[in-house]
């Protein structure tokens, strides 16, 4: 997602340098356990609900998120300034205990007028506030972040940090209450396919895995009570802690392309 303040997450034990490898889109779909189930079926969007900031619900202004070669795409071509246009793409259905993984890629280039931070830059967004509790202006949802970057083929952007939307968590035993955590992973560079997954446990804990390596721990997601739009949940009565919530994905103004997007249910 964005923006501010980084966190280094020193893991010294549990993390290895690792270049992820690129993979192609049919390795995933050709997958053969049953147990995961796929959320994008690879035609349509018929299970998904789009919301735009400034847009109603439902609007996917300059059809920002399509199906095309059996791809989900998001796209900028029908944009004019970007400004602050963020979006999400929701699926309709929550879920609290699961596994899901996706397999994605940055392309092409940014959208015009979009700030700096959004170059490759897209997000997996979990335990997310339904999009119809969003107001129209709102430019994220409340909810907690596997942030997703590529490289610009120098700079370190590492991908799979933690990004806190109106939340807050628990890490490393202490309530972190900036905006984003940096994961010590390697950063990616080019229009390479990767594959990265999360663990999510109700309320109690969340891992980001990439490359079957833990590159993120936390646990007691929860509402950020100084949050206009986390605010505006707990008016509404809604429960403080997160322990479900809605899956989306994330329009930052850099077009990235997905081709799986698969979940295993877990026992509670």
């Amino acid at each position: 997602m964005t923006r501010y303040t980084a966190l280094l997450i020193a893991w010294p034990l549990l993390f290895t340098a690792c270049a992820p490898a690129a993979q192609e889109p049919q390795e995933q779909a050709a997958s053969t356990e049953e147990a995961w189930i796929s959320l994008f079926n690879g035609k349509d969007l018929a299970d998904w609900t789009v919301k735009i900031a400034g847009h109603a619900l439902g609007d996917n202004y300059a059809n920002t998120f399509r199906v095309e070669d059996g791809l989900l795409k998001v796209s900028y071509d029908g944009y004019g300034p970007f400004g602050r246009q963020f979006g999400s793409l929701f699926y309709k259905d929550p879920f609290s205990h699961y596994r899901i993984r996706v397999t994605y890629r940055f392309v092409g280039d940014q959208a015009a007028g979009a700030p700096d931070w959004g170059f490759r830059d897209s997000g997996i967004q979990l335990h997310c506030q339904s999009p119809q509790s969003m107001p129209v202006e709102q430019e994220f949802p409340v909810s907690v972040e596997i942030n997703l970057k590529g490289g610009d083929g120098s700079a370190a952007r590492p991908t799979g940090d933690v990004c806190t939307p109106g939340t807050y968590v628990v890490m490393n035993g202490e309530l972190f209450t900036e905006n984003c955590a940096e994961t010590s992973t390697q950063t990616i560079h080019g229009d390479q396919w990767v594959t990265i997954e999360a663990e999510v446990r109700g309320g109690s804990s969340i891992k980001h895995i990439l490359n079957g390596e833990v590159i993120a721990a936390y646990e007691q997601p929860q509402l950020d009570e100084t949050s206009p739009d986390a605010q505006r949940l707990l008016a509404s009565g809604s429960d403080p802690m997160l322990r479900e919530g809605y899956i989306s994905l994330q329009s930052n103004s850099h077009p990235i392309e997905f081709s799986t997007i698969e979940i295993l249910l877990l026992e509670e």
